[in-house]
């Protein structure tokens, strides 16, 4: 009788074990249009500030080639008379006529004129208050409307330029941005249109005379002065003199 062979036994296999499932994330919601709006707000925002920051830098030595007001002002008359020239090609006269005229304490102050400020709230009026620096500011990177909007832009740049920025290179841009005529923007071009000589050649009364139109450019002439320009005139070069000889012309004048 054969024999069987013995049978192996047979493990019994283990139950697989389970492998606990991925956990899935939950997809985001949906942002809502508030949030999709405030997100591109703050990023545009940043933007704007980001080249803001970046022209305030390269305008502290760079010649400013346009502002918003001149390139409107060319749109409407089809353009303008405009001459960049550096502060050594302006006149002495010139630089210490505007200050007189604008912002007689320009050397002593950091932007802002707090004692003007003060006595124009007395006066329950803002002439007078605002300086150079504030000007400036204004006039190469903001709008000419009065809001509270470019007033808090303003007030923000202000102590920034005065701290990037020499006295000198304020008044340097300052004096090529200003408005002296209709249509006529910076020294250069104003000493020419009224006057035929460069900003450099203009003696002290054809600079007063520059300086006492700054104001209203549309409604005072350099070259036609009224007798309100003339006695401006002459308070301007008893008042050019006055800061050269107290040295509230020092910051700017070498």
């Amino acid at each position: 009788m054969t024999e069987k062979p013995p049978t192996k036994s047979r493990k019994k296999a283990a139950p697989d074990k389970e492998v606990p499932a991925p956990e899935t994330v939950p997809a985001a919601a949906p942002r809502s249009l508030r949030q999709r709006v405030l997100f591109w707000a703050k990023r545009i925002a940043l933007g704007f500030v980001g080249v803001y920051a970046a022209l305030i830098v390269l305008y502290s030595f760079l010649p400013v080639p346009t502002n918003i007001y001149i390139l409107s002002e060319s749109l409407r008359l089809g353009g303008v008379e405009k001459d960049w020239v550096s502060f050594d090609d302006i006149a002495p006269e010139m630089a210490r006529a505007a200050v007189a005229a604008e912002d007689a304490d320009f050397c002593l102050h950091w932007g802002f004129d707090m004692a003007a400020i003060r006595e124009a709230e007395n006066e329950g009026s803002n002439r007078g208050a605002s300086t150079i620096t504030q000007q400036m500011v204004k006039n190469v990177s903001l709008w000419h409307d009065r809001n509270w909007v470019r007033k808090a832009l303003e007030a923000l740049t202000t102590p920034v330029v005065e701290v990037l920025w020499s006295k000198r290179r304020i008044l340097e841009v300052y004096l090529n941005v200003a408005e002296f005529d209709e249509g006529v923007f910076g020294v250069e071009a104003a000493a020419r249109h009224h006057f035929g000589v460069s900003a450099r050649d203009l003696s002290p009364t054809q600079a007063a005379r520059l300086a006492a139109v700054l104001p209203d450019p549309k409604g005072r002439s350099a070259s036609e002065p009224s007798d309100f320009v003339r006695r401006r005139t002459r308070q301007i070069i008893s008042g050019a003199d006055t800061i050269l000889a107290d040295g509230r012309a020092a910051c700017f004048q070498e």
